[in-house]
């Protein structure tokens, strides 16, 4: 009884909440909103029930702190505002990056991932995670004392990327986005989010009256596309990774052929688009997207 007592008592010193909710983002990962339960978490870390709840408090509390813990480390932030030279993100050590909970020296290398891609900026001089050939990655705030500045539209394009990498990781985010939008805009993610939007727009010249709307736009963009590849990647049939060249190239080859075989004379804009529709790349057409908004926001603009 007193050896059962104490082995109890070591669980729960090792135990925290932060254990909890990276254990919950790995079943997330791993099955989906089906695979995160109670019995599931109290069999991976080795505890009971009470001690779960003693520090989550209950399971939707926990799925919400799995989304505010992705989040927190997609986004860069704080993003610096159109201050003055030299203005830093918070917390953060001045000059570095918000993205990805990450922060390294000047000069030093980004973690390494797929081949090609530049990554997550970090401070002056420091080179980012590599990616997929062709794909600008997540950029964090280059700032600080003596730094570059980065334009508005760049800090728009590191918050879109970094929710769009963020949800293609985490399959199990994007329905979560979207739920916390509509029905809990006053929790931790949704003013991240806005804020982190709204900033950089406000400092594009945006007349004060339309920032809610632009920062929308801009927000319901970023859900729908990435809900719409998270939907996607559920739906493959029979099992087969999502995220592997060869479904999507079959996918992608199906519809092509699918449309090209509608009536020409009914349909002659998708025949003309079919093949385009093919060969699209899905990160690359997101940030096409983005670019297309900021436009229309930068020629919108009063002069």
């Amino acid at each position: 009884m007193v050896m059962r007592t104490r082995q109890s008592q070591r669980r729960r010193q090792v135990l925290s909440r932060e254990r909890i909710v990276e254990t919950a983002i790995e079943l997330l990962d791993a099955g989906g909103e089906g695979a995160l339960t109670v019995r599931a978490l109290t069999e991976r870390l080795s505890t009971g029930a009470g001690a779960i709840y003693h520090h989550v408090g209950n399971m939707n509390e926990l799925g919400q702190a799995a989304t505010e813990t992705v989040i927190a480390d997609a986004l860069p932030w704080p993003v610096a505002s159109g201050g003055g030279a030299g203005e830093s993100g918070g917390a953060e050590e001045a000059g570095e990056t918000g993205g990805a909970g990450e922060t390294r020296k000047a000069g030093e290398s980004g973690r390494a991932g797929k081949a090609g891609e530049t990554g997550k900026a970090g401070k002056a001089g420091e080179s980012g995670r590599a990616g997929k050939a062709g794909e600008s990655g997540r950029a964090g705030e280059v700032g600080g004392s003596g730094g570059p500045r980065e334009r508005p539209e760049d800090r728009i394009r590191a918050v879109a990327l970094g929710l769009y990498d963020a949800a293609t990781e985490h399959s199990w985010l994007a329905s979560r986005l979207a739920a916390q939008l509509i029905r809990e805009p006053w929790g931790a993610v949704t003013p991240r989010i806005f804020e982190s939007m709204g900033r950089p727009l406000r400092d594009l010249g945006v007349p004060r009256g339309d920032w809610f709307t632009t920062t929308s736009t801009l927000v319901h963009y970023v859900l729908g596309a990435t809900s719409q590849n998270a939907q996607a990647a559920d739906d493959v049939p029979g099992g087969a990774p999502p995220d592997t060249e060869e479904v999507r190239a079959a996918f992608l080859d199906t519809a092509s052929r699918a449309w090209r075989d509608l009536d020409p004379e009914e349909y002659p804009f998708l025949h003309d688009i079919a093949d385009q529709m093919r060969a699209h790349e899905d990160r690359a057409q997101f940030l096409a997207g983005i670019d297309l908004i900021l436009a229309g926001v930068t020629a919108s603009r009063p002069r």
